[in-house]
């Protein structure tokens, strides 16, 4: 019998096979996994950091400014922008540079109260809907689909006719109805996670629904809601400028980014840059919402985890 020469490339190693045996990353939790997706994507932390800088600008701007968002000067009557007036002035000689800050606070406050609106009043309801089920889904989801079988700017418009203008009727017209979205979504999410393990074992320790809808379906379904509210943002904040330019909106001399435009809008061929400012700003936060909302999309969708 031929003998069998033995060679070192035959043997394998015990540090070879200990380095196989690794784990090749740290063990994440969901959200850990998530935030680090996020994080991960330059387009949406450029979005993010944008949106805190307009934030910032909005809270300081008009406490430190010379000017008031209200203050008319006569003298300095339809200003283009200079190193004085950053933004110009508008018809009253007020300084548009302040006057877009101040509109940012309102119309960010707007948009981000509608949102925690809109989620708390959805969640309640969508959860309610979709835990109980039978009969009492369906009355609550006809009403859902008779609301939502109507546009929600229609809804918003007869609202603001009964109501009189001002920030919190405003946030009560765009709430009204835009909870509708957000209970379908967290509904649907509710029918998936409730026939689970863990949630019929808390039934059978007689747990009850409010307990389990707050321990058990709302952590597990809350991602679908975060990132609908992030596209429930700029939606609002749309809302408002709508109603501003329409004449539905805040009352002059209160400064919104939609009474702005309004403003703006009527000189727009003789004082363009009246209109382009406050539109520029509404346009960099709507975008900036919207791909904030793209990557909290991405980051919370298993199927891009690597």
């Amino acid at each position: 019998m031929d003998k069998i020469k033995l060679t070192e490339d035959l043997f394998v190693y015990e540090s070879i096979k200990e380095e196989a045996e690794k784990i090749s990353r740290p063990s994440l939790t969901y959200w850990q996994d998530a935030f680090r997706r996020f994080k991960a994507n330059k387009v949406v932390m450029g979005a993010f950091i944008l949106l805190l800088i307009m934030v910032v600008l909005a809270i300081f701007v008009p406490i430190f400014s010379r000017y008031n968002y209200y203050q008319q000067d006569f003298n300095c009557i339809n200003k283009w922008p200079s190193w004085e007036h950053f933004f110009g002035t508008d018809d009253l000689g007020r300084d548009l540079f302040v006057r877009c800050w101040e509109g940012a606070r309102v119309s960010l406050f707007i948009g981000i109260m509608a949102a925690f609106i809109n989620g708390g009043l959805g969640i309640i309801y969508g959860g309610l809907s979709g835990f109980l089920g039978g009969t009492i889904d369906m009355i609550m989801m006809r009403v859902v689909e008779i609301i939502i079988s109507i546009p929600q700017l229609l809804w918003i418009i007869l609202l603001m006719l009964i109501m009189k203008p001002g920030i919190w009727p405003i946030i009560i017209a765009i709430s009204a109805t835009g909870w509708v979205q957000t209970a379908r979504i967290f509904r649907g999410q509710v029918l998936q996670i409730r026939e689970t393990e863990f949630v019929m074992a808390s039934k059978i320790f007689r747990a009850s629904n409010l307990w389990i809808i707050y321990k058990h379906l709302l952590p597990n379904a809350i991602s679908p809601i975060l990132i609908n509210l992030t596209f429930v943002i700029p939606g609002a904040i749309f809302a408002e400028a709508f109603l501003s330019y329409i004449g539905l909106g805040l009352p002059l001399p209160m400064a919104s980014w939609g009474n702005l435009a309004a403003g703006g809008a009527s000189v727009i061929f003789i004082y363009p840059y009246q209109l382009f400012f406050p539109a520029l700003l509404i346009s960099i936060t709507m975008l900036s919402f919207n791909i904030i909302g793209d990557g909290l999309r991405d980051a919370f969708d298993p199927k891009f985890r690597i």
